[in-house]
């Protein structure tokens, strides 16, 4: 409506009898016009359910490729897509039918790395590896420790990669692989700092671990009085640990981390009991996680699980595009997007999601009773990303 009345009175004041408007003010006219209807213009798109053929729960999804993705969930269920998402195909591991998947690292079609969250003594502390887009599956890791409790994993490339679980004799228990997630060995306990009073972490999207760079990687936590960043710059051989203004509590904490790179970062979180508190709940560093900055709500507020980074084009008028880093958030409450870092918040939907995944021009997002959703239209074509 305010586009239309635009045009019209622009129209109306050339056709004034003796004004003989220049070319340069009728250049700028136009630029106004495309400018204001550009800006007019909402976030187009929406989330497309995908037929996942299973009612389990999913916690974990790496995008390889717009066409390529990798999910895990509850009842032992992987999935993959290599047609992107058209169809899922079940390659869940036979031999572990009651483990929940709570985290999935993929190279590609074939390799991929799975991780199981629950209790080591009960046999739920596992690290899978398959290599042959998962026909078959290898156990290249379990522990039977007592209090031992995995949360997530992530990797610098297809060799370096770090995963990681709760508080141990009070330290963070961290394993690393040089050699693609074929071996674990866990790191120094001496590496660690101490963890505070009720200090852990929480395996709801398999984002409390990220790595970043040539060898950066960060660590949320929750549990304690406020939410703490672990930061380590030499492939997780030690690590420090940084105190951020976000509150924390026994069930509230950081859930989520994402790095665009080395000096910026993003974290999210909330509270799994009161899903739907305003609280603020998104953290930026422009450091590399030595200082945190406390911002505003996500939109919908309440619990967010995970973040990611979508670079975008925009159009901002005729021939001309702007690149702008977006932020995706979701949780158990929604899905929300930031286009000023973090700043303020726009809702995307209302559908509850734990975790989401972007490669390319794809981005899915998965949730309970077997919900996979990608996002269509939200990101332009000519856009390369993978996270």
């Amino acid at each position: 409506m305010v586009v239309q009345h635009f045009r019209a009175a622009a129209f109306h004041h050339l056709l004034i009898p003796g004004l003989l408007p220049t070319f340069a003010f009728v250049k700028k006219l136009f630029l106004l016009f495309w400018a204001g209807l550009w800006a007019a213009q909402p976030v187009q798109g929406q989330w497309q359910r995908q037929a996942s053929g299973t009612d389990a729960h999913f916690r974990a999804v790496h995008a390889c490729s717009e066409k390529t993705a990798w999910v895990g969930g509850t009842k032992g269920t992987v999935l993959r897509t290599t047609d992107g998402g058209l169809h899922w195909e079940k390659v869940g591991i036979a031999a572990a039918p009651t483990l929940d998947f709570r985290d999935i690292h993929a190279f590609g079609d074939s390799v991929a790395v799975a991780m199981s969250a629950g209790e080591a003594e009960k046999g739920a502390a596992r690290i899978y590896r398959t290599e042959n887009g998962g026909q078959s599956w290898q156990l290249v890791y379990e522990t039977e420790r007592p209090g031992v409790f995995l949360d997530g994993l992530d990797f610098w490339d297809a060799r370096n990669g770090l995963c990681f679980g709760d508080p141990v004799d009070g330290k963070f228990f961290v394993l690393r692989t040089t050699d693609g997630g074929r071996s674990w060995q866990e790191v120094p306990r001496e590496a660690f700092p101490a963890v505070q009073p009720g200090e852990a972490a929480f395996a709801a999207s398999g984002t409390a671990l990220v790595v970043a760079g040539r060898s950066w990687a960060w660590l949320g936590t929750g549990g304690s009085k406020h939410a703490r960043v672990f930061r380590s710059n030499d492939f997780g051989q030690h690590w420090e640990a940084i105190e951020t203004p976000l509150p924390a509590g026994k069930s509230s904490g950081i859930f989520g981390l994402r790095f665009q790179h080395r000096l910026r970062g993003y974290a999210v979180g909330g509270d799994y009991l009161h899903p739907r508190d305003s609280t603020r709940n998104v953290l930026t560093t422009t450091d590399g996680g030595k200082n945190w900055q406390l911002l505003g709500s996500t939109a919908p507020p309440g619990l967010m699980e995970a973040v990611v980074l979508l670079p975008i084009r925009l159009r901002s008028g005729p021939g001309r595009w702007q690149t702008r880093q977006r932020l995706v958030c979701v949780g158990p409450e929604g899905s929300g997007y930031s286009d000023d870092e973090g700043r303020s918040w726009k809702r995307l939907h209302t559908e509850a999601c734990h975790a989401a995944s972007v490669a390319g021009n794809a981005l899915w997002a998965v949730g309970p009773k077997g919900y996979i959703a990608r996002w269509e239209g939200l990101l332009s074509p000519k856009t390369k990303t993978s996270e």
